[in-house]
């Protein structure tokens, strides 16, 4: 006998009687989107799980200069939300770039700091930073 694991994700669609309704939809599980998480050993595709997004590689490049507080970071990026900070933080936690480390002390005192595997992202980052310049000085050279 075979068990088969069915996943849904809540869709929402506004009608005229209810202003949102939520319907669980079955996921496809043969997509090709979801076939390539599993299957797919690309370097790029594992690069870009790990670190993809808007947020986390800002966050990444502004730990590189040594460890912070929440208060630094969210100082240092203005424009990121405080909900989005603490998401990608937890991200970041959780794929082994970012060490959390709380003192038990009052108030708490939490600092975030690059692991080992963050730290190799150094290089990536500082090439990102870089191409970064000169994009941008040949579109204001063009301009």
């Amino acid at each position: 006998m075979i068990c088969w694991k069915q996943r849904y994700i809540c869709t929402y669609f506004y009608t005229s009687t209810y202003p949102k309704v939520c319907t669980m939809t079955q996921i496809k599980e043969n997509s090709t989107r979801n076939f390539n998480k599993v299957t797919s050993p690309c370097p790029v595709t594992y690069a870009i799980n790990k670190i993809g997004g808007h947020w986390k590689p800002i966050i990444l490049y502004q730990l590189m200069s040594g460890p912070k507080r929440y208060s630094e970071l969210k100082r240092a990026i203005p424009a990121v939300t405080e909900k989005m900070l603490i998401q990608h933080l937890k991200q970041l936690q959780d794929d082994d770039l970012v060490v959390r480390k709380a003192e038990n002390v009052v108030p708490p005192f939490v600092t975030y700091f690059l692991s080992e595997a963050g730290e190799d992202l150094t290089i990536v980052l500082n090439a990102m930073a870089e191409w970064g310049i000169r994009d941008s000085n040949r579109h204001l050279k063009s301009a």
